[in-house]
């Protein structure tokens, strides 16, 4: 079983997913601001301060933890709620830099590892088929941006062997979509969400992919009630 990093694992999926890759047999190492409180290896770090991942990452290259690198799911995101007139450059400065920016600087550093590993690469993005959504551009783009991101990824790491998958869960049970649905004035019931355990399964499920094939997209819908 291989060694995965994982953002966002102090969040509603996150926290499902690193259970569930500990049960498949993975090794796990956490990044994020908050990780002390998980049972496994954790990198303190600031998604919102990209430029300051290399030194954090550097943590796993003394311990020779790096080179053994086989996955990297980015689950870790902000969901402002704010229309354009009232979305400061701050807003959108940190929403792209923990959203995206992050992501692909993360992707940068473990790339060699990656591609030793003939690796695999797992965004988990936003709704499936999301477009323009009123009072929450700041989030909408920066998921449009992570597609894109994801996209070109795949194009370029191809030929090393490297497997990207963007994944689109719709609505799940955590407790940020509970306050984006509050801010929106929008009733939030758990029970009609799909559960974060069946999203880290997937996830998964996705790493364990045969030799000959691998999903490239996956979108996930709450089942009808």
């Amino acid at each position: 079983m291989g060694h995965v990093l994982v953002t966002g694992a102090t969040g509603g999926i996150g926290v499902a997913l690193v259970g569930a890759l500990v049960e498949a047999g993975h090794r796990v190492t956490a990044v994020g601001r908050d990780v002390g409180r998980l049972n496994v290896r954790g990198i303190e770090a600031d998604l919102a301060e990209p430029e300051t991942l290399a030194t954090a990452v550097e943590a796993l290259g003394d311990a020779g933890e790096l080179e053994d690198v086989q996955a990297l799911v980015h689950c870790a995101g902000i969901s402002p709620v704010a229309a354009v007139a009232d979305a400061g450059p701050e807003t959108w400065r940190r929403t792209l830099a923990v959203n995206v920016a992050s992501a692909a600087e993360l992707v940068r550093l473990t790339l060699p590892a990656l591609r030793r590993s003939r690796g695999h690469v797992v965004f988990v993005n936003a709704a499936p088929g999301m477009t323009g959504v009123a009072r929450w551009s700041a989030f909408v783009a920066s998921k449009a941006a992570l597609r894109e991101l994801a996209d070109s990824l795949r194009e370029e790491e191809a030929a090393h062997g490297v497997r990207v998958t963007t994944l689109y869960p719709g609505a799940t049970a955590t407790d940020l979509l509970g306050e984006v649905r509050s801010a929106f004035g929008r009733p939030y019931d758990p029970a009609l969400c799909i559960r974060p355990q069946t999203i880290a399964g997937m996830i998964v499920w996705l790493l364990s992919a045969p030799a000959d094939a691998y999903a490239c997209e996956l979108s996930v819908l709450p089942s009808p009630r």
